[in-house]
């Protein structure tokens, strides 16, 4: 079974999660516009009635095509439950988050969350973090600067021969812009042996406005397998 396959099995298993009156946080990704096109459903079958949050632009446009009611972050004063993917999952529900370039919403809205649900295809969990590449949420202001002690940041945190470099358009000319308005470093990491130091690291650098490290936020880690899902919960 292909891996959309196995992604679309773990959002139709999120579903159960979800209940009539709740605020969800709505992810971005591929894997997270699988969840909210089966949200939608359920929503038009009237068999939930649930307010959304987008992390993004391009998932406020999905939500809306699917039919799931969305009210702004400003008129919640609570979000029930954060429901996203992710590029990598370790066995301490660590996360690697950010392929997409909406680090810095989706970790706004999981942080907000009172539990965060986590979905993917079983290639997505791993022993060590860090095959994916690292994206950092910087200041477009001195991003030369930013992206040298980055780097500086990393060895610091014991990862070896990081390389970093500019997240690009998809025509390779411009600096990709988050919805935010800010650029993405890409840090090839190979493996973070020490997640809490990398983003101790980070967090304290001017200029680096998050980072993709989703540390002590997932609670659930649904995983899409070929005939079932697994429910993994802290």
């Amino acid at each position: 079974m292909s891996a959309q396959s196995q992604k679309a099995r773990a959002a139709e298993a999120a579903l159960d999660y979800i209940e009539d009156g709740m605020i969800v946080g709505l992810g971005s990704g591929s894997t997270a516009a699988l969840f909210v096109k089966a949200l939608g459903r359920r929503c038009a079958a009237g068999d939930l009635s649930v307010k959304g949050i987008p992390t993004s632009r391009e998932t406020e446009e999905i939500a809306r095509e699917a039919g799931v009611p969305l009210i702004p972050i400003e008129q919640a004063d609570r979000i029930d439950v954060a429901v996203d993917g992710a590029d990598e999952v370790d066995g301490s529900f660590r996360l690697i988050k950010g392929g997409g370039g909406c680090l810095l919403r989706e970790k706004i809205i999981a942080d907000a969350a009172d539990y965060m649900i986590v979905l993917i295809d079983e290639t997505k969990l791993v022993e060590t973090l860090g095959a994916f590449a690292l994206p950092v949420e910087i200041d477009p202001f001195g991003w030369t600067i930013t992206a040298k002690k980055v780097f500086d940041a990393l060895r610091r945190a014991s990862v070896e021969r990081p390389l970093v470099d500019i997240r690009r358009q998809g025509d390779r000319s411009e600096p990709f812009i988050t919805d935010g308005g800010h650029y993405i470093l890409d840090c090839a990491c190979n493996a973070i042996t020490d997640p809490e130091a990398v983003d101790a690291e980070l967090s304290a650098l001017p200029g680096v406005v998050d980072h993709g490290l989703f540390l002590d936020q997932a609670r659930v880690v649904i995983v899409g397998e070929d005939e079932d899902v697994r429910i993994l919960e802290l």
